[in-house]
C-alpha cells in the first residue's frame, strides 16, 4: 500500500503548491464549509489516481486546498463508505495520502441519529469515544511505516481540542453535547430494537463513518477531533420514518455552528 500512497502523493504534489497541515474531512450535508476556505486548488477525486470516487448523491468528490483562519488545509468534500462497496482500507486511503502530504491534525464532520434520550435534532455532538462495528480497516497486512500494529485507543480524541470545542460551544451559547459515536455499516437506518441496542452498550449517537478514517489516523500520530450534527433521533416515542433528504436538510441548517466551531478551533492551533 506504501507505494499506492507515495504514487498518489506524487501526483498531488505535481499539481498543487500547498503543503497542508491540517486535513477536514466534510460529512453529509455538510459540504458548505468550503464556502469558508479561501482556495487555491481543486481536484476531482476521478482524476486522482488510486483515489476512490464518491457515490453518495450528497458527497461531491472534491478533493481542496487552501487556507482557513490563516491555516494550510486539505478538505475531502465528499468521503467514502464501507456500504458503498469500498473494502475498509480503501475508506481511509485519503487519510494516509493526506499524513504524507503532511497534516498533523483531522478534523472530521458527520451527521448522525441521537440515541441519548437527552439529545434534541440539531444538536451538535464533540465525540469524545466510539464504538466500532464496522470492520477494522487496520485488517490483514501490517506496515510499520504507519504506526503500531496494536494501536492504543484510550485517547483517540483530542482532549485538549474537545475541552476547547466545549469552551466555545458555552461561549456562544450553542447546543453542544459530547458522547460516544457508534459506527455501522448501514445502508439501512436503524430498527427501533438496534438504537435501543447502541444505547445499552454505551452510545450517544450512531452513524455510518467516521470510526475507520479515526482509527487510521491515530494509528498514524495525527490529532484528532471530530463532531457529528443530530440529524434525528433513535429515542422511544421519537422515531420516525427519515429520508437521506431529511438527514440532509437539518445538516445543512445546523452546518454555520459546526463551521464556526471548527473554525475557531483551527484558528488556535
Amino acid at each position: 500500500m506504501l507505494k499506492t500512497i507515495e504514487e498518489t502523493v506524487s501526483y498531488i504534489n505535481s499539481k498543487i503548491d500547498l503543503q497542508p497541515e491540517i486535513g477536514i474531512i466534510l460529512g453529509t450535508g455538510l459540504g458548505g464549509m468550503v464556502n469558508e476556505i479561501d482556495i487555491h486548488s481543486v481536484l476531482e477525486y476521478e482524476d486522482i489516481p488510486n483515489f476512490p470516487v464518491s457515490t453518495v448523491e450528497s458527497h461531491h468528490g472534491k478533493l481542496i486546498f487552501g487556507k482557513l483562519n490563516g491555516k494550510k488545509i486539505v478538505a475531502m468534500q465528499g468521503r467514502f463508505h464501507f456500504y458503498e462497496g469500498y473494502t475498509p482500507r480503501e475508506v481511509v486511503f485519503p487519510v494516509r495520502v493526506m499524513k504524507y502530504l503532511g497534516i498533523s491534525h483531522l478534523f472530521v464532520s458527520n451527521a448522525s441519529g441521537g440515541v441519548n434520550p437527552d439529545f434534541e435534532i440539531g444538536d451538535l455532538m464533540i465525540l469524545d469515544d466510539h464504538i466500532n462495528l464496522i470492520p477494522n480497516p487496520l485488517l490483514g497486512a501490517h506496515d510499520p511505516e504507519f504506526g503500531a500494529r496494536f494501536p492504543d485507543m484510550s485517547e483517540t480524541y483530542d482532549e485538549a481540542l474537545i475541552n476547547r470545542a466545549l469552551e466555545i460551544g458555552r461561549q456562544h451559547k450553542l447546543p453542544v453535547r459530547k458522547g460516544c459515536y457508534v459506527g455501522v455499516t448501514g445502508p439501512t437506518l436503524e430498527t427501533p430494537k438496534e438504537y435501543h441496542y447502541f444505547r445499552i452498550i454505551g452510545g450517544d449517537t450512531v452513524g455510518m463513518s467516521t470510526v475507520p478514517e479515526i482509527i487510521v489516523a491515530h494509528q498514524m500520530g495525527i490529532a484528532c477531533f471530530a463532531i457529528s450534527i443530530i440529524t434525528d433521533l433513535g429515542v422511544p416515542g421519537k422515531i420516525v420514518k427519515v429520508t437521506l433528504e431529511d438527514v440532509t436538510s437539518v445538516a445543512s441548517r445546523a452546518e454555520p455552528q459546526m463551521t464556526f466551531i471548527m473554525k475557531e478551533l483551527i484558528s488556535g492551533l
